[in-house]
């Protein structure tokens, strides 16, 4: 069983939430062979040998992120973190580029910054808001281009087609992060990616309780950082019970997604309109300067959002500790509602 093979109730003549219910759980780690022609049998079939190359439950996962996204292939990691680990060493090389937006969540700005250039692979900046940017950056050793949209942490949207268009008329893959978004509100190969990553410890799994990731896209390109990345480079594999876990999530995605869009759309604008408020950042107000791009490519919005307060810093801070009900946590994609503050977070990483 591969990630390319729909299991039942995958059809696609079936509505996304149909698809996303139903699974089995297989934890066993080792497989046990009859006879040495049924573990040849095995070997033939891509190496289903051992859990790290091969799981039932994982491999259900991965079809039905896959259905899901409209992609032909998926694999799944132990972590967001390793999904772009696994993308990045199975697809370039060392005398590679790859050009990057300018704000990344900041452990991927990390290895951009220094674990690629040990490598030998270079990273170029660019703001990829206006995408004519890329005009003029584009070498002969760059392979990829990679952004997040919705951005972390501030919710603000990339124009996804426009970037890919440019990307592509250069030759370069485009790899796309959109867990702020889940597949219930965006589906970025629709719109020029050629891969997808998100990490499932947000809003796909949803319960604040794993550790997960995932990457989407062409059969070719999926398998390369299956047989490379998951099996030799990092070996990032995700457990059987964390892929059941993750099933149990994407049955109420759907649902959980209507409900964190309307309820962040409700609290921006509240502060849209707040006296103590300098500024919101929630890409489906009509307000927003892409909203245009926002509603084009996504079909609701997410629950991120991000805001500015006119006492600055020192403000930012009085705020979250007076708090009662939100929760002061680095994650997101949970029930509860989650705050944190970059600023403050940056000041002690720098020290």
């Amino acid at each position: 069983m591969t990630a390319s093979k729909r299991e039942a109730g995958d059809e696609p003549e079936h509505g996304f939430s149909t698809r996303a219910v139903s699974h089995p759980v297989y934890t066993t780690s080792t497989y046990v062979f009859g006879s040495v022609a049924e573990l040849d049998a095995a070997a033939a079939l891509g190496g289903k040998l051992y859990a790290r190359e091969f799981n039932p439950t994982t491999a259900l996962l991965e079809s039905r992120l896959a259905s899901l996204e409209g992609a032909e292939n998926a694999v799944v990691l132990a972590s967001g973190m390793a999904a772009f680990g696994a993308l990045v060493l199975s697809l370039l090389s060392q005398d590679d580029e790859i050009i990057v937006h300018r704000t990344l969540y900041s452990n991927t700005t990390t290895m951009t910054e220094q674990g690629l250039p040990r490598f030998g692979i270079k990273t170029v900046a660019v703001d990829l808001s206006d995408p004519t940017n890329l005009d003029g950056v584009f070498t002969s050793r760059t392979k990829a281009v990679y952004f997040e949209t919705p951005i972390n942490p501030t919710g603000d949207v990339l124009d996804i087609a426009a970037i890919a268009s440019r990307a592509h008329q250069a030759g370069l893959l485009v790899f796309v992060d959109r867990t702020f978004a889940s597949p219930a509100l965006q589906r970025p190969l629709q719109c020029g990616a050629d891969i997808v990553l998100h990490s499932l410890t947000k809003y796909v799994s949803g319960h604040g309780d794993l550790l997960g990731g995932a990457l989407l896209g062409r059969m070719e390109l999926i398998e390369k950082i299956r047989d490379r990345g998951l099996r030799y480079i990092t070996g990032a594999v995700l457990s059987p019970m964390a892929s059941s876990l993750i099933l149990r999530g994407i049955k109420t995605l759907p649902l959980r997604m209507e409900r964190h869009g309307s309820n962040a759309l409700a609290i921006a604008r509240m502060l849209d309109g707040h006296a103590a408020v300098k500024w919101v950042n929630y890409p489906f107000l009509p307000s927003h300067p892409r909203h245009a791009i926002a509603k084009r490519q996504m079909s609701g919005g997410s629950g991120m959002l991000s805001f500015g307060l006119r006492g600055g810093f020192e403000a930012a801070r009085q705020f979250l500790d007076n708090l009662k009900l939100i929760t002061l946590a680095v994650s997101l994609g949970d029930a509860e509602t989650l705050v944190m503050h970059p600023a403050s977070l940056a000041l002690q990483l720098l020290f």
